[in-house]
């Protein structure tokens, strides 16, 4: 069992690694070209393998803050990436099940995260609970929104959830490895730096400042065939 524990604690360091380069490389080439993409399926299964692989060290390790921080890193990636799929809302009212599902069984997880933050008085794990309950909450008063959505407005999800899981991942590595950074300066500073950078990006693409590769589908026009 042991070696199992050794096998995953290498396979997260790993993907970690990887996915902490890669973040700035999709960041930074042109948005909806070859390389972006290819970049930012790098960088989500990246992160989904780390997020996994600390699922299952915490249990080892006994580390409720590792967890607790793998769950909100994970449902940033995925909350990123699935907005991909969601560009219709802007003029289709029509959200899938799995949506709805996904984003209460989340606002529910957080809200309980929260709890526990609040009785354990655990700082860090207060933090990503909150930030992960309003990130559901939003989802599902913008699912509720469907068909009145801004035009960008997919694409600004899929920047903040991506970013969002980058942070949490830095914010892990930070409190576990960099030991000479005391505490909470040592959970605060990826967030500190993070969070200011995101609300960049979003003016951006508020404003349509954002470079997007030809042909590259991040327009948010719809789908040929489909209903405006």
């Amino acid at each position: 069992m042991e070696t199992f524990f050794q096998a995953n604690r290498f396979l997260h360091i790993s993907a970690g690694f990887i996915g902490f380069f890669v973040a700035p490389v999709a960041l930074a080439v042109r948005k909806g070209g070859p390389a972006h993409r290819r970049w930012g399926k790098v960088f989500f299964w990246a992160m989904a393998v780390a997020g996994t692989t600390a699922l299952v060290g915490s249990q080892h390790i006994h580390s409720t803050f590792l967890l607790l921080t793998a769950v909100f890193s994970l449902y940033m990636a995925c909350f990123g990436y699935r907005s991909l799929y969601l560009k219709h809302l802007a003029w289709d009212a029509e959200v899938a099940a799995f949506d709805w599902a996904v984003a209460g069984v989340g606002l529910l997880v957080f809200l309980g995260t929260v709890s526990y933050a609040f009785v354990a008085r655990n700082i860090p794990v207060g933090v990503f609970g909150t930030l992960g309950a309003l990130t559901a909450a939003r989802q599902l008063r913008g699912y509720a929104n469907a068909g009145h959505w801004t035009k960008n407005q997919w694409l600004r999800n899929h920047i903040s959830g991506f970013m969002a899981s980058y942070i949490a991942a830095v914010s892990a590595f930070s409190v576990t490895s960099l030991h000479f950074i005391p505490f909470p300066y040592n959970f605060l500073w990826p967030t500190a730096l993070g969070v200011p950078v995101i609300a960049w990006w979003q003016r951006r693409v508020s404003a349509k400042k954002v470079a997007l590769a030809p042909g590259s589908g991040l327009s948010g026009s719809p789908v040929p065939g489909l209903r405006k």
